[in-house]
């Protein structure tokens, strides 16, 4: 194998490499997207859970055994 075909064996692998770092990072910030919407939703399931239990309405940790225990 001459210097010539390993510069071009070289570069091919580079664009491979870059075609699947930039493949990676759409992932990665597709990700960060996702977490950042899931953890909204968690805030606001947590907020009116919290309402929920100041309304009157308690969890189920609160309450007493149903009888057949």
């Amino acid at each position: 194998m001459n210097t010539e075909d390993r510069v071009t064996e070289l570069e091919t692998r580079v664009a491979f490499q870059e075609d699947t770092l930039d493949k990676l990072n759409q992932v990665v910030s597709q990700q960060e997207l996702d977490i950042e919407r899931l953890t909204r939703m968690l805030k606001l399931m947590h907020q009116q859970l919290q309402s929920l239990s100041q309304n009157g309405i308690s969890s189920a940790d609160d309450s007493t055994p149903p009888p057949h225990y």
